[in-house]
């Protein structure tokens, strides 16, 4: 078979680097360790700084390094680990749930949210705020929507706003028989409030993940949640399932 033009191309030299680059963080440096800077890194590697800086952005775009300002570029942790349609559907806020209430609030929610929720659009919900960290840092942020007939029952004892609300409704909304969960998955970018709880810059890539929780027929609870894109890789198995894994695999699926 002939050679194709594209096979007679040779492979970009940051791309080469980048490979041998990734070797040695496998091999060489611990999780959150400091690299060498960029000079010391050149002359080891014989390359020229710009193709080094080329290598280095790649490697933090698939999130295997951070770079921090006042720091220098550090080995990311592990890719957080999430699955989308696997296993049994649970409501949120279960004793294997890794995110972590920050607030509650009382809101009317955006037109699209009271459209999946279908509620009238001037009805207030409840807003749960809820985070999850991995390795220290942020990579995740969720806004969970819960119309007020789901928790009908929720105690005006409870707190009303803060940490202690957002467990008291996950609590009540548990007691609700879940019939099903609806997955949706999407890119996006990141806008000024999910920057900043995730430690982004505004406009940075994240991954959008959709949860309308189903019960008794009707939507009784709508997740939105905010994932950074250099915390996780996707594939796409038989079931049909989304599956967000962890590690440095690179292989395809």
């Amino acid at each position: 078979m002939g050679t194709t033009q594209l096979e007679s191309v040779p492979e970009p030299k940051y791309l080469h680097l980048k490979t041998v680059l990734s070797e040695a963080l496998d091999s060489e440096f611990a999780v959150g360790e400091i690299l060498p800077n960029e000079r010391d890194l050149a002359a080891r590697f014989g390359v020229a700084r710009a193709t080094l800086r080329q290598a280095l952005e790649q490697l933090e775009l698939e999130g295997r390094l951070q770079r921090r300002r006042g720091v220098g570029t550090t080995v990311a942790p592990p890719r957080m680990g999430v699955s989308l349609g696997a296993g049994p559907h649970t409501w949120p806020g279960g004793s294997e749930d890794a995110w972590q209430p920050v607030d509650c609030t009382a809101a009317v929610p955006p037109a699209a949210v009271a459209d999946a929720l279908e509620t009238g659009r001037d009805e207030s919900v409840h807003i749960v705020r809820r985070s999850r960290v991995s390795q220290g840092r942020p990579v995740a942020a969720e806004l969970l929507y819960v119309p007020r007939s789901s928790v009908s029952e929720l105690s005006a004892i409870d707190a009303s706003s803060g940490a202690a609300r957002a467990r008291a409704v996950l609590r009540d909304l548990r007691r609700v028989e879940l019939e099903r969960q609806e997955n949706a998955v999407e890119l996006g970018s990141a806008g000024a409030d999910d920057a900043k709880e995730l430690d982004r810059l505004p406009g940075a890539p994240v991954l959008v993940v959709t949860t309308r929780f189903v019960s008794a027929g009707r939507a009784a609870a709508l997740s939105v949640a905010t994932y950074r894109a250099d915390t996780c890789r996707l594939t796409f198995g038989d079931s049909g399932g989304v599956e967000i894994h962890t590690g440095p695999q690179r292989q395809a699926s």
